[in-house]
């Protein structure tokens, strides 16, 4: 990596960079994916938990690992519960855990 800024800032102190037009094609483009696990989100003063096509358990954990809640949530339905601002650790069903931000 900084192999690569020192040939960026040398090409641009010699003026050998210049602006290139990118094609279309080239910039990823943004794929749409459906969603049929378990998902949850944080939002503004709580976390909304989605179950998918299967029931869905959720553990939630404080940044410092105390158990602070479980919520279930029946298939194809969705629910929110309200948290105070901060980081969180859900954990689905063994499935997959991920950090999660209250606003």
């Amino acid at each position: 990596m900084k192999r690569l800024i020192y040939i960026v800032v040398c090409l641009l102190a010699m003026g050998a960079a210049t602006a290139v037009p990118v094609p279309d094609n080239f910039l990823p483009q943004r794929v749409e994916t459906t969603t049929t696990g378990p998902v949850a989100q944080g939002a503004e003063g709580r976390i909304v938990f989605t179950a998918g096509n299967a029931d869905a358990t959720f553990h939630v954990y404080s940044i410092t690992g105390q158990l602070i809640k479980v919520v279930r949530v029946a298939a194809d339905q969705r629910t929110s519960v309200d948290f105070p601002k901060g980081f969180y650790i859900v954990k689905c069903s063994n499935q997959w855990s991920r950090k999660v931000v209250v606003r």
